[in-house]
């Protein structure tokens, strides 16, 4: 971290950087790093590895850390682990497992507060084990939870607490109970899910007692100083949901007990609303949190796609929150608070809610968490960046994420690096997926990309296209293709017809695109180019009111959850469009998991019709004649656009090498099969820190 004046520092942030007095307790500052789950708690090193990723970021200067959530006991595990070490904290080696971490955290910033998670997901659990208020099956839960006796109950208080008090003696700062998302303590809130009729169910009073009992036992099992925060559902997203009058009771009541610090959180797992994907606008939800910290006395939190520090500010000036988590940005770049400190704010890696390797891997369970843009984060003892002993001359073809990732990192260790690209800007594909509504945060890795250009002394030539012998009269000791795909072009009798357009000339917006559009392909690209030309006006990841709206959200009013009642609108552009696919299964199956489920929707909200288990015969001006199930069909399709795939662009390789030059296939070069910048710029990174 560099030096900066301390006349400069908190300029252009002064309440993100103002000091906050919690009883006898400060914290440095606003920003807070929320709660994630990396996967890395049910791993047997998974403490080395966690020190390390937490340390990092603390000594960057972020005020608070939260970790990721460790359940009370066993029944309230998340049902992941493979490891057969579960994130659980109940007893003193568990406790010694966490020293591990705080020592080093505390050692990084001690100043820092440094919060525990205490996580029960309750009917969420994914085993058999769960527990719940009801035997009431979650919509994505394959287990029916079993309803909890009296005495079950008072266990699970009695857990909490355990958790808490153990969680002091490992040196944490405070805890977080969450109580929202459908895990256990929400699940006894909402009356769809809690249908006791004893004195922990019927009305909200006693649905309530469940979370008194917990925040009840919690402060008084710690210390006074010791710091207990409460994460609520300030709006639960679900049909039928809590009241705003049940949320402002819940919050009140918890502040009589002594909670600390208020959290807000938004939707519940199963919710059928999108709130921190890459469509979702910056701070969408905080207004909600203005009206939450109106009716209480304790601090505030607010969260949710805050991923800039002027989004943050703006957050404090409006009144929105006292303090501001933010999760995933810390993933993306984990020195974010020091450089919007430091006036580096055109450095920030910043986070562009893309979900595809933190939480759509959280959710598949089989791979660690981690960023597509940063492959650091997570794996921060496994991917080591040190300074090069032996700086070599190298040169990388491409400029798209893959090549961009390798030049730079290279160039940081000390190489010396030329990147060479045969267009007039760098990006390749992340110029296309910027394009696309809902994705126009894509452009600020390209930012960040262009300034990292600079800052490592990488040599940059556009609209240089290079052959081997070019190459090999340059001296370089390596060359890295990062060259990229080209669209495949499938055997279609008529693909060459007038109609018919790549997806690179529709998104780029080459050609006129007719009023009835046939889609070729139903894998990420079809559905991007779906989205674009059934997309009517502004994009709603850029206005609140309009996403609002696509969703049935009624910001004003309230209602239960929300939500209720309140039928999703949509802009729709005044096209038919037919979205196909070969295979039988269901379209978008590809697609991430936390993301996908939100464009299948707002496709069908627009009326995209989806065919599946289509054999294509050909293309005339009467359109695309094919076979679905036996029977002729034919698309009266004006444009045909397809999205069938890409194939990987190697003609540099076999020339190099035979130029006796060393060569190294990336990204998409290496592998076309569905695009993926994640894969792309993981193996770019460890072939930069190999090199």
């Amino acid at each position: 971290m560099s030096t900066v004046a301390s006349d400069t520092l908190h300029r252009d942030y002064p309440l993100l950087f103002s000091p906050l007095r919690i009883g006898d307790t400060t914290i440095k500052n606003r920003a807070i790093m929320g709660s994630m789950h990396t996967g890395l708690e049910e791993q047997a090193d998974g403490n080395q590895r966690l020190a390390a990723f937490y340390a990092e970021r603390a000594r960057a200067g972020v005020g608070m850390i939260i970790t990721g959530g460790i359940s009370p006991n066993r029944e309230g595990i998340s049902g992941y682990a493979e490891s057969g070490v579960e994130a659980m904290l109940g007893s003193p080696e568990e406790a010694q497992w966490h020293r591990v971490i705080t020592e080093e955290v505390h050692r990084a910033a001690p100043d820092l507060k440094f919060m525990l998670q205490i996580l029960h997901c309750g009917p969420l659990t994914r085993n058999a084990d769960c527990v719940g208020p009801s035997a009431i099956r979650s919509p994505i839960n394959p287990f029916t939870p079993r309803a909890l006796d009296e005495a079950g109950i008072w266990q699970q208080i009695e857990d909490f607490a355990r958790c808490a008090a153990y969680a002091e003696q490992a040196g944490y700062d405070g805890v977080e109970i969450i109580g929202s998302a459908g895990y256990l303590i929400s699940a006894f809130l909402v009356e769809k899910t809690n249908q006791r009729q004893d004195p922990w169910g019927g009305t909200y009073e006693h649905r309530m007692r469940f979370a008194m009992e917990v925040v009840r036992a919690v402060r008084q099992a710690v210390s006074a100083d010791f710091l207990v925060a409460f994460r609520i559902a300030a709006m639960d997203m679900l049909q039928g949901g809590m009241s705003w009058e049940e949320i402002v009771a819940l919050a009140q009541a918890l502040e009589s007990l002594g909670v600390s610090i208020i959290s807000s959180h938004f939707t519940w797992h199963e919710s059928a609303v999108p709130t921190i994907a890459t469509m979702v606008p910056r701070a969408a939800f905080t207004r909600v949190t203005r009206r939450l910290r109106e009716n209480v006395r304790v601090p505030v939190i607010t969260s949710n796609r805050i991923n800039m520090p002027e989004v943050a500010e703006a957050v404090l000036a409006n009144g929105d929150a006292d303090l501001v988590s933010m999760a995933r940005p810390f993933l993306a770049d984990p020195e974010l608070i020091a450089k919007a400190r430091e006036g580096r704010r055109d450095e920030i890696n910043t986070c562009i809610a893309c979900n595809q390797a933190c939480l759509d891997h959280q959710l598949d369970g089989h791979e660690e968490v981690s960023c597509l843009v940063n492959p650091r984060a997570c794996h921060e003892t496994l991917l080591v960046l040190d300074p090069t002993n032996a700086q070599r001359k190298l040169a990388v073809v491409g400029a798209g994420p893959a090549g961009l990732a390798f030049a730079t990192l290279a160039a940081e260790r000390g190489h010396e690096v030329d990147l060479y690209e045969g267009s007039d800007r760098i990006g390749g594909q992340f110029n296309l997926a910027s394009r696309i509504p809902g994705k126009e945060e894509f452009n600020e890795t390209l930012r960040y990309f262009q300034r990292r250009i600079e800052l490592t002394g990488v040599k940059l030539f556009l609209r240089r296209r290079v052959d081997a012998e070019f190459l090999a009269a340059q001296g370089y000791d390596e060359v890295v293709l990062a060259t990229g795909i080209e669209p495949r072009v499938p055997t279609i009798d008529g693909i060459d017809h007038p109609k018919v357009m790549s997806y690179v000339e529709a998104i780029r917006g080459a050609r006129a695109i007719g009023q009835r559009v046939a889609i070729i392909g139903a894998g990420g690209i079809g559905f991007d180019v779906a989205e674009l030309i059934s997309h009517e006006g502004v994009s709603a990841a850029l206005d609140i009111d309009k996403f609002a709206r696509e969703w049935g959200i009624d910001f004003e009013n309230h209602p239960r959850g929300g939500v209720t009642g309140i039928a999703p609108r949509v802009d729709r552009a005044a096209r038919e469009v037919w979205l196909l696919q070969r295979k039988s299964s269901s379209p978008g199956k590809s697609l991430g998991k936390s993301t996908g489920w939100t464009k299948k929707i707002l496709l069908k909200r627009r009326g995209v019709k989806m065919l599946t288990g289509v054999r294509y015969e050909r293309i005339d001006d009467g359109g695309l004649h094919c076979t679905i199930e036996g029977e002729r069909v034919t698309v009266p399709a004006d444009t045909v656009i397809v999205c069938a795939g890409q194939l990987s662009v190697r003609e540099l390789m076999d020339p190099v090498t035979a130029a006796g030059i060393k060569a190294t296939l990336i990204g998409g070069a290496h592998e076309a099969a569905e695009l993926d910048a994640e894969r792309a710029i993981r193996q770019a990174a460890y072939l930069a820190a190999e090199i």
